[in-house]
């Protein structure tokens, strides 16, 4: 029953635990068990926190048996990306620096999920502070994609997109600055949302680009998606980007129709210079949409030809910005790949720094003037697929092309506006997972993850799993 119950969903779990049928601690144990005996070979989790979760499991049994019955995601297993702060619980970023760090407060949405009556089973691996899209750490260990062993799981939320692919934890969060909630989930072929900025609040959460940060959900289905989205998202005053904006009933709204749905297709950049394969299955997920009813649009979004700079040299100063202190008195204390990194983050002048910034408000421009004629926008999550841990390049059609410039290249442009972005798998390549990714109007997440719901109902990866976890599950 254990290794049944640790491949479910939040949405095939939550009923049975409301009835009882299933208690939190029996899957507690279970997600634990499977997750401590992978760990060694996956390195998704850079900590365990077994007895206190076994203790918060036991308690929702008790509210859940007492008629206190708080929802969807009460009583379910999460594991944490470890730049989510957990009051007096040593929170790393995944670094040397702050390898002892403890907050003396809980992230807002810590706060939310406890509410919500989450049990947490552990803190994840991640690139170093989360700058970063391969999540080879130097002092936790590289953490391997499930699907291959060999390749990289994509980050900064590597930990994340892995646990999750390998049902190491039912669901979890991301934080995506460039693409760190998108490129893992794309890679590890799960479901991944980056909501509009200011939908979620940033409060507790270790800081990479303070304009371009986001939080967001990662999960098995979309619903899942949609349940965590409700939890997490609202205005809190303590973050100084938070939207006062009505969260939605985004689960209800889940029905798949997509009837008159008008599809935005950009070729000039979202599908240009993509592996073939990786274009065939997304103009596929187009196309099984079409067969739903929806229609599709041509639109032109002429500053995405800006979009990688403005990203490049956002994220570089701002990151730099952040770390400048420690970047002057511990340089040696840093990963080699972020120390090179903050380094470049400081030759750029103010210059610089404001022209991208008026050139991502034109861009915003561009692609609100897109959503007047469309409703979502649909490419590639990623341009290739994920390459061996330790390689620079990835393949390109045969030709060799540099990992970080091509795989933040259709993710970026999310952070630049701010937009909703949701990435659900679309198919496999040679066994390995390919993304689509569905960009959608400001606070138009119902619409993003209704037409992601659309796709899934298709079944793309026509259940097939990492053949690690389908070998442990027999």
């Amino acid at each position: 029953m254990s290794k049944e119950l640790i491949t479910k969903s939040v949405e095939e779990l939550a009923p049975l635990i409301a009835k009882r049928d299933v208690s939190s601690l029996e899957l507690t144990k279970a997600v634990l068990d499977h997750a401590e005996s992978l760990n060694e070979t996956v390195n998704a989790y850079i900590s365990f926190t077994r007895k206190q979760a076994e203790e918060t499991a036991q308690q929702a049994d008790n509210e859940i048996a007492s008629g206190n019955y708080r929802g969807m995601y009460h009583g379910i297993p999460m594991a944490i990306k470890d730049n989510l702060y957990f009051k007096n619980e040593v929170t790393t970023m995944a670094s040397k620096i702050h390898q002892d760090f403890v907050p003396d407060f809980d992230a807002t949405i810590i706060s939310k999920l406890r509410e919500a009556g989450v049990v947490f089973t552990g803190k994840l691996n991640m690139h170093e502070y989360a700058w970063g899209i391969t999540t080879n750490n130097p002092y936790f260990g590289a953490c391997r994609n499930p699907w291959d062993l060999e390749k990289i799981p994509g980050g900064s939320s590597g930990g994340s997109g892995a646990a999750i692919a390998a049902d190491m934890c039912v669901a979890t969060l991301g934080t995506d600055t460039a693409g760190s909630i998108r490129i893992p989930s794309s890679a590890c072929g799960i479901v991944g949302l980056k909501p509009t900025h200011g939908r979620v609040s940033k409060y507790g959460c270790f800081p990479l680009s303070w304009s371009l940060d986001h939080i967001g959900p990662m999960t098995k289905t979309v619903k899942d998606a949609a349940g965590l989205l409700e939890i997490i998202a609202g205005y809190d005053k303590n973050d100084p980007t938070s939207v006062k904006a009505p969260v939605g009933n985004y689960t209800e709204k889940l029905n798949g129709d997509v009837k008159n749905l008008v599809i935005g297709v950009n070729e000039e950049y979202f599908f240009k210079n993509v592996d073939y394969e990786v274009e065939k299955l997304v103009r596929a997920g187009i196309q099984s949409l079409v067969d739903q009813g929806a229609k599709v649009e041509e639109v032109s979004i002429p500053s995405l030809k800006y979009a990688e700079y403005a990203e490049m040299i956002t994220i570089l100063t701002e990151a730099a910005t952040i770390h400048h202190p420690n970047l002057l008195k511990r340089p040696e204390d840093f990963g080699a790949d972020i120390r090179l990194l903050f380094e470049l983050g400081e030759i750029p002048s103010a210059v610089d720094y404001l022209q991208a910034q008026q050139l991502r408000r034109q861009i915003k421009l561009d692609f609100q003037k897109a959503f007047e004629k469309v409703d979502v926008l649909i490419a590639p999550t990623l341009p290739i697929i994920a390459p061996n841990i330790g390689d620079d390049y990835a393949d390109l059609n045969g030709a060799k092309v540099d990992l970080i410039d091509h795989i933040i290249r259709f993710t970026g442009p999310g952070n630049l506006t701010g937009l909703p972005a949701l990435t659900v798998p679309c198919g496999l390549k040679n066994g390995m997972p390919v993304g689509l990714q569905i960009m959608g109007a400001a606070m138009n997440e119902e619409t993003v993850l209704n037409v992601g719901y659309a796709l899934e109902k298709t079944n793309p990866l026509q259940g097939k799993k990492p053949e690690l976890v389908s070998s442990l599950q027999k």
